[in-house]
């Protein structure tokens, strides 16, 4: 039984299955890939910035179709999904336009005479292993970067996403990306493994699970490969003060319930000070309760099933535990009735350290709320956490905001505004969140060889 199928969410229909790659093609994957990377790292600078620009177009030529794609996948709501490739759009065009900057030479300032340079070379041919949450985005912030220094990919994608994942594919070959340099596989894990371990393969990028992190690092370790992470995040929402209590939960309830909650730096954990918390954890209940499911294919819906029932089933487990063990839940907190992995949008208070919900990632349409006496509560509360993704910190006074900002054990924060991403900003985490950057240049600076080169006279 193969484990790749489009799975319907919103009804449980399997609609469409796909077999496993075979060791056959595994090992013709591995191999054309490195053959491809002998070429391609010697393609002109130029040539790499119009591939990378006309599959910017590409994504947008057949918008409608690859959002329907995912919509149908893993539940995204169609609105939502045309969003996620305008932002997939700006990513290709980012590199394509900026990505010979990166590559340039940087001139070294030696003692002794002659010159230095360090070179910024490409390393080979890379594995990335992606998750279904953004199907299309995720790759790209692996690909385009990794495309523009010279490197070749080989793409694991999700099982429930195998269509997004050869409509990708697709689009590479019709944006005249030489054969071989992003090959799309449907490998089992033990086939993964065996991809890191081979000599041809130089590096791995994961975005996923802590689990998942964990294993790929082991492998990659064990056979000295470079490796980036990007993992869960818990993130906190910290409002320190507003002129308008509504307001800002509705910014909550929108940042919390965007793609059925399912986003690594969306803000879970929201940090209140005393004197607002009982307006605010009014509110969003109010902004919360009134989100209403709906078909994702549907351009009315804003709010979808979870991506599969297993996600549903999860963050269920970890309701339930939080209730029994005495939260109190606000609104929600169980499923929808009918069909379909769709869970209600939730607000829960009175999380203690024997909940699940205090240390674990609530992957799903929940928000939990805290009050805090001070910032320095919220900033020891907020670091309590084993992850360390991003955060936001909401105060009229952007100095004392900067100032708790610093203090955050984050890889990003944001103040006044909603964790986000865009193409020129780094993305990335610590603790157990990851190791590494994507995006920006620093996307550019992470499956390199910085080879120095020095002239003595």
């Amino acid at each position: 039984m193969t484990a790749y199928k489009t799975v319907n969410p919103a009804t449980g229909e399997t609609l469409k299955e796909f077999p496993e790659a075979t060791a056959k093609e595994i090992e013709a994957a591995l191999a054309d890939s490195h053959a491809a990377f002998q070429s391609w790292r010697h393609s002109a600078v130029a040539d790499r910035s119009a591939v990378l620009r006309r599959v910017g177009e590409l994504y947008q030529e057949r918008k409608d179709e690859l959002a329907r794609i995912i919509s149908l996948e893993m539940g995204k709501p169609f609105r939502q999904a045309q969003g996620e490739i305008d932002i997939v759009t700006t990513i290709y065009r980012y590199y394509a336009d900026e990505g010979p900057g990166f590559l340039a030479d940087e001139e070294l300032s030696v003692s002794g005479g002659g010159t230095a340079v360090v070179r910024t070379t490409p390393l080979g041919s890379l594995l990335g292993i992606m998750p279904w949450n953004y199907p299309y985005y995720q790759v790209a912030r692996f690909a385009a970067p990794n495309l523009m220094l010279g490197n070749t990919i080989l793409l694991k994608h999700a099982p429930s996403c195998p269509q997004a994942a050869l409509a990708m594919e697709r689009i590479f070959a019709d944006a005249g990306l030489p054969a071989g340099c992003y090959i799309n596989v449907f490998a089992t894990n033990e086939q993964v493994a065996d991809i890191i371990a081979d000599p041809r393969n130089q590096g791995v990028s994961l975005t996923g699970s802590e689990r998942a992190g964990s294993a790929v690092a082991e492998i990659a370790g064990r056979n000295l490969k470079k490796c980036v992470l990007e993992l869960g995040g818990s993130d906190a929402f910290i409002l320190l003060d507003t002129e308008d209590v509504a307001k800002a939960a509705k910014m909550a309830a929108a940042g919390r319930l965007g793609n059925a909650g399912q986003a690594c730096n969306s803000p879970k954990r929201f940090m209140v000070q005393q004197d607002i918390y009982e307006d605010f954890v009014r509110e969003l209940t109010a902004a919360v309760s009134a989100v209403q499911p709906g078909d994702p294919l549907d351009p009315k819906t804003r709010f979808g099933p979870l991506s599969s029932q297993a996600a549903a089933d999860r963050l269920l487990e970890q309701l339930k535990d939080a209730i029994d063990k005495g939260a109190t839940v606000h609104t929600g907190g169980g499923r929808v009735d009918g069909p379909g992995a769709y869970v209600q949008p939730t607000v829960l208070t009175g999380i203690t350290p024997e909940m699940r919900a205090y240390t674990e990632e609530l992957f799903g349409p929940a928000a939990v709320v805290y009050p805090v006496a001070d910032e320095d509560e919220a900033v020891e509360l907020a670091n309590s956490s084993p992850y360390g993704l991003g955060g936001a910190v909401w105060s009229q006074d952007v100095e004392k905001a900067k100032s708790v900002a610093d203090r955050l054990e984050t890889g990003m924060v944001w103040i006044n505004g909603l964790s986000g991403t865009q193409a020129d900003l780094p993305f990335g985490g610590i603790k157990r969140s990851g190791i590494g950057r994507e995006l920006g240049k620093y996307g550019m600076a992470e499956f390199v060889n910085k080879k120095l080169i020095r002239v003595e006279r």
